[in-house]
């Protein structure tokens, strides 16, 4: 569905996009965005509202929730993520606004688990919520205990950046509708190219160690870093530092995908989305109203198609994906996307 970048110069060997987003349920159905990682084995969500259309390898490779509020179109998929996940070795990341650690606990305790000693497997859900801008809480809640939680951990963020992985950082902004709603942005720590004609000039194959040098330079790895390549020579393996490849490569500013959803449209929203979701290459972000209904929209706490496009132009975002639409909207998709290009290109449906 997302074409996310043209085809690089033919003498440059640029890896393709590593954030692959798509809308689990389309633009009207339950918020939830699925965020595969190219070459790695693991993915992310955005929402987990019903996920069943997901096929179940998929799901089992989800480390990563980002929960923007526990609304039942938001949550409720949940159950099926664990229905899948019992039984298998698995840690996944749950992040949510307040009060989101004792909602995911009266989830996992509305079942019996009086069986656990039969599982080989432990299965381990660490859930953190937002206690304020600059804090989270941590419980980690474990099959073999009965998923009975254990004794929460706090830490100080800063500046709204909830994980921070060697290869993308997760940042989060508080957004008021009516209860505390958390808003996303995923950005790519960085993103490495390599040089189809260096590699020829030097000799050196183009192959699946590419992806482990890349993989050192995102890690920030030292020169003395030694990169196992390949293919090389007659022994079709050989070793090099990593300082000395490094003029085989260009880093530039990774990809970065925000999501934003289930907000009033407000000034202090706005500035918050915006601050954001800046320079994003992706937005997700809802279109819940036609702009005609800007006054049930406010009645409702939601965005409309215009208010979406002005958000995503004042950010200066790349691509806007609107979704979330209403219902009393079906079969008028091609209106609502209408309407939010237009204030997206700043012209007039």
């Amino acid at each position: 569905m997302l074409r996310m970048r043209e085809k690089p110069p033919q003498e440059e060997f640029a890896m393709r996009p590593i954030f692959h987003p798509s809308l689990v349920n389309g633009r009207y159905g339950d918020p939830t965005v699925h965020v595969e990682t190219l070459f790695e084995k693991h993915s992310l969500l955005f929402d987990i509202g019903e996920i069943a259309s997901l096929p179940p390898r998929k799901i089992r490779r989800i480390e990563q929730v980002f929960v923007s509020h526990a609304h039942v179109d938001h949550f409720i998929g949940f159950d099926h993520l664990l229905r899948l996940l019992v039984g298998r070795e698995k840690t996944v990341q749950l992040y949510g606004p307040p009060g989101f650690v004792e909602r995911v606990f009266h989830k996992l305790q509305a079942y019996l688990w009086n069986l656990v000693e039969s599982y080989p497997c432990e299965l381990d859900f660490v859930v953190s919520e937002l206690e304020t801008p600059n804090s989270i809480s941590t419980t980690q809640f474990r099959l073999r205990k009965a998923f009975a939680g254990e004794p929460p951990v706090s830490r100080q963020i800063f500046a709204g950046v909830l994980c921070n992985e060697p290869t993308h950082r997760v940042s989060t902004a508080i957004l008021e509708n009516g209860t505390p709603c958390l808003a996303f942005a995923l950005q790519e720590a960085a993103h490495v190219n390599v040089w189809r004609n260096r590699l020829l000039e030097r000799g050196l194959p183009i192959g699946p160690w590419l992806r482990s040098l890349k993989k050192a330079v995102v890690e920030r790895r030292a020169d003395d870093h030694l990169i196992e390549i390949d293919g090389a020579a007659s022994s079709d393996r050989g070793f090099a530092r990593l300082g000395s490849l490094r003029d085989l490569l260009t880093v530039t500013t990774g990809q970065k995908i925000a999501y934003v959803t289930d907000v009033a449209d407000t000034p202090a929203n706005r500035a918050a989305i915006v601050a954001l979701v800046q320079n994003a290459d992706i937005l997700f972000i809802e279109a819940a109203f036609a702009g005609d209904d800007a006054a049930l929209a406010r009645q409702r706490g939601h965005l409309t198609t215009t208010a979406a496009g002005e958000i995503a132009r004042e950010a200066h975002v790349r691509r806007v994906e609107p979704f979330h639409f209403s219902p009393r909207y079906a079969g008028d998709e091609v209106r609502m996307l209408a309407e939010v290009m237009a204030a997206f290109r700043g012209s007039r449906a």
